[in-house]
């Protein structure tokens, strides 16, 4: 719902001409008027025909930088982890390939579906799941978000999930979901603390979140990939909880929530005296500053979503990760 709307729908009937300033106030209690604020009061975050047309623009941008491999094409319908994750995809494709993708393929989203929160404040958010002609059977999970009226939609997360761990949101009567707060109690986790949790996780393990291929099955292939001989590898494992990188919480229908986060993780590799580091790909090699002689540095933004129970281990469906710098020494 636009602001416009809101104000409307708020506004007394009694009739009132309302200047630039009277706008900005919460009240005029002398005329008897009352305008109440779209930044404190609970609104839908957006209509559902704006939400479509959000993925739509979402998914024109994103096929036209990929064709091209300029991120400039899409730089306005990014923003956070995948911005962050995509801006480097295109960046090292356009240093190899400077006339484009020649492997480009449209991507197509059908069977869009949207859950839209109603919250008071900003950044208001949405997300949208859709199938896609690419991915295999998963279901595209994209939350947008937008921080004032003026701006565009942009798409902060993008995650893969099998249909059948999608849970169902809590709504309201018109159909509206719930946003979960950073510093939720009734969590197993506060959403505002699973991205710590995470990085916690990966360098001591726990009993925080349950076995899976990005928990426990990641730690492990970390671990067996250290034991090769002549070349030592380091982790070093962050939380990314600040401005567009902050997580994203919908009310599940079980009192859980369904959590979006960013997290971003270093990988060294440092060969023994007299070997060296094994030769990365071009595409490593594009994103890359300094030599490769002894070491190389890999940092990785990496954005996931959790099941985070009222209570119990969080599960983690899904997890896309990229590459966006390395450093050679």
């Amino acid at each position: 719902m636009s602001r416009d709307l809101g104000l409307r729908r708020h506004r007394r009937l009694d009739r009132c001409v309302l200047t630039a300033a009277a706008v900005t106030a919460l009240s005029l209690t002398a005329s008897g008027c009352v305008v109440v604020h779209g930044e404190r009061e609970v609104l839908p975050a957006t209509s559902r025909a704006e939400a479509a047309k959000a993925l739509e623009e979402f998914t024109a941008a994103y096929n036209a930088a990929d064709k091209a491999y300029d991120g400039s094409l899409d730089a306005e319908h990014t923003t956070g982890a995948l911005a962050a994750i995509d801006g480097a995809r295109l960046k090292a494709g356009r240093a190899n390939n400077p006339e484009g993708n020649p492997r480009h393929a449209p991507l197509k989203l059908t069977d869009a579906r949207f859950t839209i929160p109603a919250k008071a404040g900003w950044p208001r958010w949405f997300l949208a799941d859709a199938d896609a002609n690419k991915g295999g059977e998963t279901r595209w999970l994209l939350v947008f978000t937008r921080n004032g009226l003026d701006e565009p939609w942009e798409a902060a997360y993008l995650t893969l999930v099998a249909p059948g761990d999608l849970p169902g949101f809590k709504t309201d009567k018109d159909g509206w979901a719930e946003a979960v707060p950073a510093n939720a109690s009734d969590v197993a986790v506060p959403p505002g603390e699973l991205s710590q949790g995470y990085a916690s996780f990966l360098k001591e393990g726990g009993k925080v979140f349950s076995d899976g291929p990005h928990t426990s099955a990641w730690r492990a292939a970390r671990a067996k990939r250290a034991e090769r001989p002549g070349l030592a590898r380091q982790y070093i494992d962050e939380p990314m909880t600040g401005g567009d990188y902050a997580p994203l919480a919908l009310r599940t229908e079980d009192g859980g929530a369904l959590v979006f986060f960013t997290t971003r993780h270093f990988e060294k590799q440092t060969a023994a005296a007299g070997a060296s580091v094994p030769t990365p790909n071009k595409d490593v090699l594009a994103l890359t500053t300094g030599e490769i002689t002894q070491s190389l540095t890999m940092e990785f933004v990496s954005n996931e979503v959790a099941l985070d129970p009222p209570d119990g281990e969080v599960r983690v469906l899904g997890r896309i990760q990229g590459l966006v710098s390395a450093k050679g020494e």
